[in-house]
Formats: C-alpha cells, sequence, structure tokens
C-alpha cells in the first residue's frame, strides 16, 4: 500500500478512486480510507498537517492520451507543475487538490 498523509482522507480517496478506477473503503470516521485498483492499494490518513515540501515518493502512472487526461485531471481540481519530453516518452507531473505530486506519462508515439 502506498498511503498518503492528508487532510481530508475520505474526499481526496474519492479524487484518487476516479482516476484509478478504484473502490473506496473508510473506517468509522474516515481518519483511514483505502483505495483498491486491480492490485493497487492507496491509503490516505488523516493529519493534522502533512509533511511540508516536494514528496520523496510519487506515482508515474502510464495513459494512452497524456493530454486528454492531463486536462481532464487539471478540471477536476489537480495543478499542473510541469510538462517534460525526451526521445523515448513524455510526461506531465501534477499535484492532486492537496498538493501530492505525481506524473502521467506515454511513450513517445503512442
Amino acid at each position: 500500500m502506498i498511503t498518503f498523509d492528508c487532510y481530508d482522507a475520505l474526499t481526496l480517496a474519492t479524487w484518487w478512486a476516479r482516476y484509478v478506477s478504484g473502490v473506496v473503503h473508510q473506517n468509522d470516521d474516515a481518519s483511514f480510507v483505502t483505495v483498491t485498483a486491480d492490485g493497487l492499494t492507496l491509503g490516505f490518513q488523516q493529519v493534522a498537517e502533512p509533511t511540508p515540501g516536494k514528496n520523496r515518493l510519487h506515482l508515474d502512472l502510464a495513459v494512452g492520451d497524456r493530454r486528454t487526461v492531463r486536462d481532464l485531471l487539471l478540471a477536476d481540481g489537480a495543478r499542473l507543475v510541469a510538462d517534460h519530453e525526451d526521445s523515448s516518452f513524455c510526461w506531465t507531473v501534477l499535484a492532486d487538490p492537496e498538493g501530492n505530486q505525481f506524473c502521467i506519462m506515454q511513450h513517445n508515439g503512442a
């Protein structure tokens, strides 16, 4: 399981569940929520103050059409950090609604 510290565990878990086609599971007070999808489990732990600064671990998610997925995520509250491209693939760095950075990537020629 990959776990995010966050201010609102249920809201952030629900946001991520939309994009990994996951199912949300919560404890009684929604202070710890998980999302399960195709063997992946994401955890969302409600804390008073998430760790500041750049996260040391981030998700890289392969997508079919990076620009379309980027625009969808931006319209749903993600924040654009940067777009990158090299000879083999292109990727976009985004931040979720609570600022956790992640990447969506696509192989060039795809």
